[in-house]
């Protein structure tokens, strides 16, 4: 179903947490294919954002969409269990807030779950190896995590192409995912580089008309 499909998931970060079910409710009536959930914890990175109470409320109040759970948080494994039982459908972590990778990477997809690698700006893709045969998605980070509306970084359009080709190594179906800076300007080029799930913050929810903006989206990546 998703596998061959150009993908645009809104983080709802950008969105109004006061109305938060209506905005995703909004958002992915006007064409967005997966929720972005960005996981914050005030020590892996400088920020604090949600937990898994709001998965579980948005759930609890029908949401069905597709929840992708990017975890910058040290420790992970607690709150990964958590977010799985919550309703995530995936779980993205960074290999560096870790112990044990293959654990972590176990535990997630003992839930049911898909699971992801997060690799940060400065970190080299050489930390899949190893691995990479066992995760569903990996998510480049083109700007440094922490907070939303940051620019984007071009060296990511260098990594998203060899990301790609260690993709293409594989005999399973792996997405490709960037999260940073992602609005009209760079989503083209991140697309013509081989990423086929895009994270748009506040160019989706910042915008006056969220069908209008994931339209232009579309026409960029197609």
């Amino acid at each position: 179903m998703m596998n061959s499909k150009l993908l645009i998931a809104p983080s709802i970060l950008s969105a109004n947490f006061a109305r938060l079910g209506e905005e995703i409710n909004s958002a992915m009536k006007a064409g967005a294919d997966w929720v972005h959930f960005d996981v914050m914890d005030n020590h892996y990175v400088p920020n604090l954002t949600i937990g898994p109470m709001v998965c579980k409320s948005l759930r609890d109040d029908g949401i069905k969409d597709f929840i992708d759970v990017h975890l910058m948080i040290q420790p992970v494994n607690d709150l990964a269990k958590s977010f799985a039982e919550a309703g995530a459908d995936l779980i993205s972590f960074h290999p560096e807030a870790v112990e044990n990778i293959h654990e972590t990477i176990e535990l997630i997809k003992s839930f049911g779950c898909k699971v992801g690698i997060a690799i940060n700006p400065d970190t080299p893709l050489t930390v899949l190896e190893g691995i990479i045969q066992d995760i569903d998605l990996i998510l480049l980070m083109s700007v440094y995590p922490g907070f939303g509306g940051q620019t984007f970084i071009e060296s990511t359009i260098e990594k998203i192409q060899a990301a790609k080709k260690l993709i293409e190594s594989q005999s399973h179906h792996i997405f490709l995912e960037v999260d940073g800076g992602i609005n009209h300007e760079t989503i083209g080029k991140v697309a013509a580089a081989g990423a086929n799930v895009f994270v748009a913050g506040s160019a989706i929810f910042g915008s006056a008309d969220y069908a209008e903006t994931i339209q232009d989206f579309r026409q960029k990546i197609s």
